[in-house]
């Protein structure tokens, strides 16, 4: 350690104290009853304070920096700001002795001869203590707890913050020995705060690291020293060593930044590292320490050996096995226990020494003497080996990574390179404190001096660059550097050098300087030279580095054609050229090399076609049309797609043409170009269509679609169009398209919920498998969504459609029959139900009760089987129960009421059937005679409960019901005898034979809207006597088969035509034949579904509904 002096100047009175600002910019000095302040870099005096009367003893620096306080013989303390303003005085009664601030709280302690004072910023008033003696110094703790006041007496008080005696030190020798300054240890790292004293009989000198200590004297002499420590380090490759705070050694890793501090608590005196060793040398011993691990980037030391012995040495350097110490012109190599085993004297001082590596135990040094001479010692040889010797004083040195060649330092500041082998001077460089060779690369190296730092590649010219400090160390594009105290790791682009490689085109030694850091355009460059040079090899690498994929798939395609066997490297270097952008000279050496169509191929890439055709000159007229189609093909990608049609048409791409036109939306270009065209071209014509369909131009497509004769496609456009008219009249002429027209018109028609419409049309297409499935899955929809009404009409429809089935084909006649009878139960099921359903669901009813009564007995007797889906138990005996109790059938009602006992019942019925259960209990058991149904054929009365279903008990004749009010008509169903058929049957019945005692005949018959009507006209009561048809029927049924009417010729034509109902079904079902019984009542059928009904109920619905109420058959439709 030594000191430099800074400044100096000349105070006209004595100085008793003086302080620092914490930041360091400022020096407060305490000059007779003046404050001066000092700029501390250059010592201007800023400016004098005067506050005080008398000598100012004493100064103190707040830690935050914004105020300071000064004590003088006056008895007065000033508190001043950082702007040297005078904020505060106050006094005390005796003159002040010493002023500190509390660090932490920055509460302030003025001490006079007999007391002292505590101030803060937060009270108003000074706190003062009477003092036992006069007090001399004062220092806080660290942590601003406690006040230690040292006492003339030589007693030590150490006080609280409010002023309260804690601790009393009585030292020995007592007054004898004043206390004349006072300080607590600054560590913030021990535990126990440390009190250090001094006193009148001894001087105890503190130093701070942070360096710097001014002295003030008595003859007013003011001077400033920077205190400089001589640097203790030690640097092996990217490890380096360094003292801090004069006892720790740390260890900083140059490349990871990664710092581990060893704690020696002695002053250390040398580092030294290598490889994994690292050696500390202290005042009265030497630590060996080494690495945990092989890891390069381990940073944990432990003590590998230690020697207790004192040592003196200049220079301390550490091997694997070894420690060498240099004591002047001495060299001695001990063992890690502190064993001797070799030493060499030199001829001169030694000024260098360094580890050049080698295997352990044999490592190699290279020694720099004062005389000139250089060295290398290996340290298991006792003869030391002379490079050179040169005429000057090595002050640095260095080896090459081949150990070929020697780098200099003198005395002279010159930098000198050296072939070991030959010993030749190979060049000299100016201006150099130190040099280092690039570990990676055997020709650079790099030297600092002058604030330069300095890059020399080969032999070429010095590369400059400003850098602070010296060069230790330099490894690929790093170069370590120790300025002052700290060792940095400078990155360096070796851009410099390696340009100067690729001016004399030397490519594999450009990308070795690369590989040790260059730029991305560096190597971009690198790469582009390379390529030009035809150095391929360099060039993939570099480009490899840039991730440039376009140059190395061309690189790649050159070495392949080169495999291949080609060797022309002007076609090569014209590739190069056209991939660089230089169009112009690639066009000219693919024509020396005889490939103008490349060139050719080039320009048209490019879009550069005026080039082209310059290129070509008055050439071949299919060139020129390839031109004018790539010229096009240009247009349309740059969104010039009018030119780009027009260049197609010209060019005769007629295709491309309509793609573009068709793709813009310009009609008028497609129609212009489809009227031109011949009709044989149906490519072209064809895509000109779909256009015009795309674009919504139907007329345009159809005009197209007839020119070229395709129909098919302009039925699918009629259809797509859903121009339905066109589209059948196209059916109509050429039949062969009628399934491509009305499949999709029943399938448009379903998609837009008109389900009956799309049936039929399915039908009429001839689909009638999609026809029944359409249907089928209305009914199922109909019946979940309880449109009972619409199931009823459904599976109306279905069952005609299996009828239908069954007259087409023979193969599946009795399926289809069979499902026919099922599809017509449950219509008629359904039909009924939705009256129920109604009455149930619905707040008000839409029937009278006896037609209610009739529709539940007639579907409790139809549920014999199994119950159909969506049909409910519950609700028919509900609403049977309820109308039999109202017209009186209290023995059915009470049946329907214990049935329902039996089922689940809804929440909302519970109730009512409950207290109907209860009520009907109070009513007789029988039922009124009134509602009794009466057999026509036999007059039996059948009970209202029938177990056989809807047929006579008696005769078993099945009852033929009104499809309105369900009420048993006066009919009777009779069969024809053998032999007879149905058209003989109706002629019979026509011919109408004159019968004896007949009454004179008031029956008029009408057909209206294709309804069979018998209206009795008027006022007769004759009953007409001698009937066969009545003969056949008087006879009692006794057994339990159904015994049918069978008639004759003779019956029939005794029969009226007005009194026979007969149901026309088509084949291969039967006509069936009904005789009306009771000539007073008028009974009408309808055509279609040959559903029977009171002609007043028939009459009265279809007024309601324009319609037949079962099979919706419009009235003004003609039977069909």
């Amino acid at each position: 350690m030594r000191a430099a002096l800074t400044w100096r100047d000349k105070a006209e009175q004595c100085i008793y104290d003086l302080a620092f600002k914490p930041d360091g910019t400022q020096l407060i000095i305490a000059a007779g009853n003046r404050l001066l302040v000092y700029e501390t870099s250059d010592g201007t005096l800023i400016q004098p304070l005067k506050g005080h009367k008398d000598t100012v003893y004493c100064v103190a620096y707040a830690k935050d920096g914004k105020r300071f306080a000064s004590g003088s013989a006056d008895k007065s303390v000033i508190i001043w700001t950082s702007k040297l303003e005078g904020i505060l005085k106050y006094t005390h009664n005796d003159s002040i002795q010493c002023v500190s601030y509390n660090p932490v709280t920055h509460q302030l302690a003025s001490c006079s001869s007999s007391d002292f004072g505590l101030w803060s910023p937060e009270q108003k008033s000074v706190s003062k203590h009477k003092s036992s003696s006069k007090i001399t110094c004062c220092s806080w703790t660290n942590d601003g707890q406690y006040l230690a006041l040292g006492m003339f007496n030589g007693i030590v008080s150490i006080r609280n913050k409010n002023g309260e005696e804690k601790v009393k030190i009585e030292r020995p020798g007592g007054s004898l020995s004043p206390v004349w300054s006072i300080c607590w240890n600054p560590s913030r790292d021990e535990h126990n705060d440390i009190l250090a004293v001094a006193d009148w009989g001894q001087r105890l000198s503190f130093f701070q690291l942070s360096g710097k200590q001014a002295i003030g004297c008595q003859d007013g002499t003011i001077s400033f020293y920077q205190l400089i420590f001589s640097t203790v380090h030690g640097l092996y490759k990217d490890r380096y060593a360094y003292r801090d705070s004069m006892t720790d050694v740390i260890v900083q890793h140059l490349i990871t930044e990664q710092k581990v501090r060893i704690k020696c608590r002695e002053l250390v005196k040398k580092i030294a590292i290598y490889k994994n060793r690292l050696a500390i040398q202290l005042p009265e011993k030497i630590l060996i320490y080494e690495l945990y691990s092989d890891d390069s980037s381990d940073m944990h030391y432990r003590v590998k050996e230690k020697i207790a012995k004192k040592f003196e040495c200049n220079l301390l350097v550490v091997c694997s096995d070894h420690i060498i110490l240099c004591q002047e012109k001495r060299l001695q190599c001990l063992s890690f226990n502190g064993v001797k085993e070799r030493e060499w004297l030199m001829e001169s001082l030694i000024r260098y020494i360094k580890v050049i590596g080698g295997p352990s135990g044999r490592e190699g040094l290279l020694v720099g003497l004062k005389n000139g001479q250089i060295l290398k010692i290996f340290v298991d040889n006792l003869f030391a080996i002379v490079l050179l010797k040169q005429s000057t004083a090595v002050r640095c040195l260095d080896m090459s990574a081949s150990r070929n060649k020697l780098a200099v330092v003198d005395e002279n500041d010159t930098c000198l390179v050296y072939d070991i082998h030959t010993k030749e001077l190979l060049f000299q460089e100016p201006n150099a404190n130190s040099v280092a060779w690039n570990t990676q690369c055997e020709d650079m190296l790099c030297f600092s001096g002058g604030g330069y730092l300095n890059i020399k590649a080969s032999n070429f010219p010095v590369h400059q660059q400003k850098l602070q400090g010296f060069v230790v160390g330099y490894n690929g594009s790093k170069i370590f550097c120790l300025h002052v105290f700290s060792m940095s790791a400078v990155e360096v682009p070796q851009s410099a050098p390696m340009y100067q490689y690729l001016e004399r085109k030397m490519f594999k030694e450009a990308y070795q300087i690369a590989c040790l850091g260059v730029t991305d355009t560096d190597w971009k460059e690198l790469a582009m030279e390379a390529l030009e040079g035809l150095e391929f090899e360099t060039a993939k690498k570099a480009f490899t580095r840039v991730r440039d994929l376009r140059y190395l798939e061309l690189i790649s395609s050159i070495e392949e054609r080169k495999k291949r066997g080609e060797s022309n490297n002007e076609l090569f270097l014209a590739d190069v050229y056209a991939y660089k952008g230089k169009f112009h000279e690639a066009a000219k050496l693919y024509r020396k090399s005889g490939h103008e169509s490349l060139a050719l191929d080039m320009y048209t890439d490019l879009r550069m076609f005026e080039y082209a055709k310059d290129f070509l000159g008055s050439g071949d007229p299919k060139d020129t049309k390839m031109l004018i189609t790539k010229q096009a093909d240009w247009a349309k990608n740059i969104n010039e797609p009018k030119a780009a049609v027009e260049m197609y048409i010209s060019a005769g791409e007629h295709m491309k043409a309509i793609e573009i036109s068709g793709d813009h939306g310009w009609v008028d270009m497609l129609i212009d170009i489809a009227r031109k065209l011949d009709k044989a071209e149906r490519e072209p014509l064809s895509k000109c269509a779909y256009y015009f369909k795309r674009l919504d131009n139907h007329g345009y497509a159809a005009e197209t679609y007839m020119k070229i004769g395709d129909l098919k496609a302009l039925v699918h456009l009629h259809v797509k169009t859903q121009r339905w008219e066109e589209a059948f009249a196209l059916s109509e002429k050429h039949p062969e398209f009628k399934d491509d027209v009305y499949v999709p018109y029943a399938q448009w028609l379903a998609e837009n919920d008109r389900f009956e419409e799309a049936q039929k049309a399915f039908h009429k297409a001839g689909r009638q498998s999609e026809a029944v499935k359409v249907l089928e899955q209305l009914t199922r929809n109909a019946v979940v969504e309880s449109r009972f009404n619409d199931a009823a009409y459904y599976y109306w429809m279905l069952s005609m459609q299996c009828l239908d089935i069954a007259q087409e084909n023979e193969q599946q006649k009795t399926e289809m029959l069979q499902k026919f009878h099922h599809f017509q139960h449950l219509a008629e099921l359904y039909h009924v139900y939705h009256s129920i359903h109604r009455y149930t669901e619905e707040p008000f009813s839409f029937h009278l009760p006896e037609t209610l009564f009739n529709i539940s007995r007639f579907l409790l007797h139809s549920l014999t089987k199994e119950t159909p889906l969506g049909i409910s138990k519950v609700n028919t005996l509900f609403a049977l129960a309820k109308q039999s109790k109202a017209l009186g059938a209290y023995k059915l009602a009470r049946h329907a009421y214990d049935k329902l006992q039996g089922l689940q019942i809804p929440v909302r019925f519970q109730k009512s059937i409950e207290l109907g259960s209860l009520t009907i209990r109070s009513k007789p058991f029988h039922d009124s005679e009134e509602l009794v149904p009466l057999c026509y054929r036999c007059s039996t009365n059948n009970p209202l409960l029938n177990n056989l279903g809807n047929v006579c008990i008696n005769c078993r004749q099945p009852f033929v019901f009104s499809a309105s009010s369900y009420e048993v008509l006066h009919l009777v169903e009779f069969y024809l005898e053998e032999g007879i058929t149905d058209e003989e049957a109706v002629a019979l019945i026509d011919l109408e034979a004159p019968r004896l005692n007949k009454r004179e005949d008031k029956w008029q018959e009408m057909a209206s809207d294709g309804a069979q009507t018998l209206r009795f006209d008027d006022n007769t009561d004759i009953i007409e006597e001698d009937d066969p048809f009545t003969a056949k029927l008087s006879f009692e049924q006794g057994g339990s088969e159904f015994v049918p009417v069978i008639v004759n010729r003779a019956v029939l034509r005794s029969m009226s035509r007005r009194d026979v109902l007969i149901k026309r079904w088509p084949k291969p079902l039967q006509w069936q034949y009904f005789r009306s019984l009771l000539p007073d009542a008028s009974i009408t059928m309808c055509p279609t579904c040959f559903q029977m009904f009171h002609s007043e109920d028939y009459e009265l619905l279809v007024l309601q509904h324009n319609c037949c109420p079962y099979c919706r058959r419009r009235i003004d439709e003609s039977n069909q």
